[in-house]
């Protein structure tokens, strides 16, 4: 055995804050971890996932060899000149005889797996591909619609230095997503002076922290919200001063939140009206207000129109632009692109942000519609597992004419794949992540490979070279100048790459590809995958000039090198609370707070709606709860899990009485779209009428004797693909109705 004793810096790569750790190496096991306490955001924090990660780099699910399906179904080994050929002429046909804009992609990365991503549109490009989709199309579109109508981009809490802190359908101390979460929690509720307040229907980790726990009803979150919103319009708590100098469209919202039944409102999400009131009266008087949204209202009913009003709390209250409150940010790399509202070719869903809707992918498909999808990439995700109603999914993609599949293991989605491209870890190449979301100082790692890629697998960067260089849209001739320059150092490149890029469209199309051929080899060794770093250096100095010399870099060039440098991570902006007013992308530089079409949603919502809910499924099921032993599915290997680790059901006392259960048992749980058995926990965190399935689980992994077992329930084998959000697509997971019926006792 090979021990390495120095502690090598990566990063945690489970969760969107990607936590710096330093590990150290015994062969190719990553044996010890620990919070690494150079990182400049995480400062030597992690949780206790990090603790497993060496649950992904080595297990037996990895693959090996690029994977070709026979026609009976089974997948034979091929060689990789033989995979990237075939593939490229795939392409090239259905490109040929329907248009490149029949070809689908689906992914760029996981969590802190991005950089893979950021070649892929190379190879989109060369082949005309037009339409993709990701996993933020199942959270976050509806959030980012309102805010591209708000002020034009994302904006984040500054919750280290706020006096409120407001966690709507959000528990931080499980799903973290801001730095030294479980630390700045416990700072908050130990300190008098500062409060927090959580509306959710769970009483999870958070709530037991916080002193309003708004618990609403399954579902009913914009009520509350509403309600919240409307206390502060009719007690005349607003910030006017703030208003009257930042925001336009302040009157409508006054009128419609002015016409709010505050105590009806508070009856039907289920809260007592005199905590809303003074939830809102606490929002009202603090100095600093940061709120966070996430999944438990971005999947569930009214999400988009949650977004909103949630936004009026501290847009109302004028916490903006000063410590504590809500900012905008500065980006290294866009997550969303540019644009306004598209529709899908066939059903004619919208696309915000460049993004199609995963839901109604299946329909895009399964259909005699000319224009319907007839080939798909997947790229370091597993849509079969994670887009709703999988059974359909699954039809979906059997019936595409190409699908190919780039991962690490061989998931559910690859095994309906024709061929199958292994790729190598993130812990085997360079790799980044681009949910760099914080104020004023903004941070960045690249993280260098700890290991070499397992033999037969390649980086994203190569695979995606490969490709482009098959379908020969630029020729050896047109990269020779800029080899040449690159040898010279990264100012002579720079000038040679502009003098090329300007001369020959053909290059421009294809930027990432000839970054990694040109500049890539002149980077230290194993590090050409961060090639097309250089490109969003240079952007991001050019978008935020003071802000990057702030940080201490004098030009993108600057920047560069410190990233390649400081394996740890460097701040690449540090912005001053001014700035968030120049980052709003409106001429005006004002927050437009007038969306006529979500105010007259708020103006619906005080008409009696039927519950979701039926005597066939009286239940509100919420599939994919995080908890201490979840995680995304990139952790297959179920031996990580110290608790829970078949993923019980969780449900309240009431309804375990009601159906005959206790702790232990096992249940059906039947949905509109499927069922599944799983056994019970029966918890008082849970209301009545609530259930909870935890995400994770569902996925296969070969154990100890080589064969495939399957811990859990899969959530979307319960789920719908019509039950969707009407603004954005974005799923309902967390309210899916449903039944429970004993199956047997434990």
């Amino acid at each position: 055995m090979t021990t390495t004793s120095d502690w090598q810096p990566s990063a945690c790569i489970l969760c969107e804050c990607n936590c710096g750790i330093v590990v150290q190496l015994e062969d190719r096991r990553i044996a010890k971890i620990r919070g690494d306490k150079a990182h400049p955001a995480s400062q030597g924090y992690t949780c206790n996932k990090a603790l497993r990660l060496d649950h992904y780099q080595n297990n037996r699910n990895r693959l090996t060899a690029p994977l070709r399906r026979r026609e009976d179904g089974s997948y034979e080994e091929i060689d990789w000149d033989t995979a990237i050929s075939e593939i490229a002429a795939g392409f090239a046909r259905i490109r040929d005889e329907h248009g490149g804009d029949k070809i689908f992609y689906y992914g760029g990365g996981g969590q802190g797996n991005h950089l893979g991503g950021a070649y892929s549109g190379a190879f989109l490009k060369a082949i005309g591909s037009r339409y993709r989709s990701n996993a933020l199309a199942q959270e976050k579109t509806g959030e980012f619609w309102v805010d591209s109508q708000l002020y034009g981009g994302h904006t984040r809490g500054e919750f280290e230095h706020a006096e409120v802190s407001v966690f709507i359908g959000k528990n931080p101390w499980m799903s973290q997503s801001f730095p030294r979460a479980r630390v700045v929690l416990n700072e908050i509720a130990k300190d008098p002076a500062r409060s927090m307040i959580v509306i959710d229907p769970v009483i999870t980790d958070t709530a037991k922290l916080a002193d309003f726990h708004l618990r609403v009803r399954p579902g009913t979150d914009a009520w509350c919200l509403a309600a919240l919103a409307a206390v502060l319009v009719q007690e005349h708590l607003c910030d006017d001063e703030f208003l009257a100098a930042h925001v336009t469209g302040v009157d409508a919202v006054r009128k419609v939140l002015a016409g709010v039944d505050v105590p009806g409102f508070a009856q039907r999400c289920g809260v007592d009206e005199a905590l809303i009131r003074a939830a809102a009266r606490r929002i009202a008087a603090a100095g600093s207000v940061s709120v966070f949204e996430d999944l438990g209202i971005q999947q569930a009913p009214n999400s988009t129109l949650c977004s909103y009003l949630n936004k009026l709390l501290w847009i109302l209250t004028g916490n903006f632009a000063k410590q504590g409150a809500q900012h905008l940010h500065s980006s290294f790399a866009p997550l969303f692109s540019a644009g306004g509202v598209g529709r899908t070719p066939v059903t004619g869903a919208p696309i915000i942000s460049g993004l199609v809707p995963s839901n109604v992918v299946p329909d895009e498909i399964l259909t005699d519609h000319p224009d319907r999808l007839r080939a798909m990439i997947v790229e370091s995700s597993n849509p079969a597992h994670s887009v709703a109603d999988s059974a359909r999914v699954r039809a979906a993609m059997q019936a595409l004419d190409l699908l190919v599949v780039i991962d690490v293991a061989m998931t559910e989605t690859a095994r309906l794949a024709h061929y199958v491209l292994p790729a190598a870890s993130q812990f085997e190449k360079p790799e980044a992540t681009f949910f760099n979301l914080e104020f004023p100082h903004n941070t960045f790692q690249l993280r260098h490979p700890l290991l070499d890629p397992l033999p037969g697998t390649l980086p994203e960067p190569e695979i995606w070279a490969r490709l482009v260089r098959a379908l020969g849209v630029v020729s050896e001739a047109d990269l020779h100048p800029l080899r040449v320059a690159a040898r010279d150092g990264l100012e002579a490149y720079a000038v040679a790459f502009l003098t090329a890029v300007s001369g020959n469209p053909a290059l421009g199309r294809v930027l990432p590809f000839v970054l990694y051929e040109t500049l890539g080899p002149a980077l230290p060794e194993g590090l050409a995958g961060a090639a097309a770093l250089w490109g969003l250096a240079q952007k991001t100095a050019m978008a935020y000039p003071d802000a990057v010399r702030r940080a201490g870099h004098a030009d993108g060039t600057a920047l560069f090198r410190a990233i390649l440098q400081n394996r740890s991570g460097v701040t690449f902006t540090e912005h001053e609370y001014a700035d968030d007013f120049a980052l709003i992308t409106h001429a005006d530089k004002k927050i437009a707070l007038e969306i006529p079409e979500l105010l007259a949603e708020t103006e619906v919502l005080a008409q009696a709606r039927p519950t979701l809910t039926t005597p066939d499924f009286p239940l509100v099921l919420s599939a994919g709860e995080r908890r201490a032993y979840t995680a995304n599915d990139i952790l297959r290997d179920p031996s990580w899990r110290k608790r829970d680790v078949d993923g019980a059901l969780r449900m309240s006392v009431q309804d375990a009485a009601t159906a005959g259960v206790v702790a232990g048992d096992r249940v059906r749980i039947t949905t509109a779209t499927g069922s599944a058995e799983a056994c019970v926990e029966v918890s008082d965190v849970m209301q009545s009428g609530h259930i909870a399935l935890p995400n994770g689980f569902g996925v296969d992994y070969i154990d100890d004797t080589g064969q495939a077992v399957t811990p859990g329930v899969a959530p979307n084998e319960l789920t719908a693909s019509h039950w969707r959000d009407a603004y954005a697509g974005t799923p309902w997971h967390k309210h899916v109705p449903a039944r429970v019926e004993r199956v047997a006792a434990r």
